[in-house]
């Protein structure tokens, strides 16, 4: 058995893919890993992959032509997934993908396929909670600027709606644990890029200010607040509490 370690991202998995295909081992002989969610086993041999974008492309062109556009918006989601499987999910759906094509996606019946929905889901319906949860302050320079702390990579997927909702603002998105970012100038394209932390700190530190509306919501939040009809419970199963991190009402 051969192992490929791939990086954690889409370019490296799908390096990973591409790799583990044409080592030509036989789809049962091959696995793919994370290369920092894995536990080494004996008798595996492990090779670690570096990511290169002509190859991850090709994989990318090959998903859309061979299966469909669908099929390729499911992998990218399972692939911003924190499963430790998931690089080898996708190579095992997309095994039954090129053999099958587009129908693949009606045959949940299938385990491989069924796996990877199950993690593209769960990305997607994280994706959307963040659509309602993320809070944007307005720093100094007039920046609006929001930090996330999502299980799954879901800044760039959020990324198109906000700057389809604010398309003449400048704004800031930041995974604060992953130390990623998605930026969008007034009237321009939104943009990801790796942001170290104590960078963005270093920025925040000189234009963070106190925005009079953060104050507004607070007091907006807790007067509309009903004492005697509080229901944690309830409340923890509508918005669970490791979302509340950078909520402005619970800080």
């Amino acid at each position: 058995m051969k192992a490929f370690l791939c990086a954690d991202s889409l370019e490296g998995i799908f390096t990973g893919i591409y790799d583990a295909w044409a080592s030509g081992l036989g789809h049962e002989n091959v696995k793919i890993l994370m290369k920092d969610q894995y536990e080494p086993e004996f008798f595996v041999e492990y090779e670690e992959i570096i990511p290169d974008t002509e190859k991850s492309e090709k994989v990318a062109r090959s998903i859309q032509k061979k299966i469909s556009g669908e099929a390729f918006r499911v992998v990218c989601r399972a692939a911003f997934s924190v499963r430790a499987f998931r690089a080898d999910a996708i190579y095992r759906f997309l095994i039954e993908g090129f053999r099958y094509g587009s129908v693949v996606l009606r045959r949940l019946q299938n385990p491989a396929v069924a796996e990877v929905f199950a993690l593209s889901r769960k990305v997607a319906n994280e994706a959307h909670q963040y659509l309602e949860f993320i809070r944007f302050e307005q720093l100094a320079n007039g920046v609006l600027f929001a930090a996330i702390s999502p299980k799954s990579r879901v800044s760039t997927l959020v990324a198109p709606h906000f700057a389809d909702r604010f398309p003449g603002e400048n704004w800031v998105i930041y995974d604060d644990g992953r130390e990623e970012a998605v930026i969008h100038r007034a009237g321009e394209d939104w943009a990801a890029a790796k942001f170290p932390k104590s960078q963005v700190d270093a920025f925040l530190e000189i234009y963070g200010a106190s925005d009079s509306y953060e104050d507004l919501w607070r007091t907006f939040f807790h007067t509309i607040g009903i004492k005697e009809r509080e229901n944690p419970n309830c409340q923890r199963n509508f918005l669970p509490i490791w979302y509340r991190k950078h909520m402005t009402e619970f800080l």
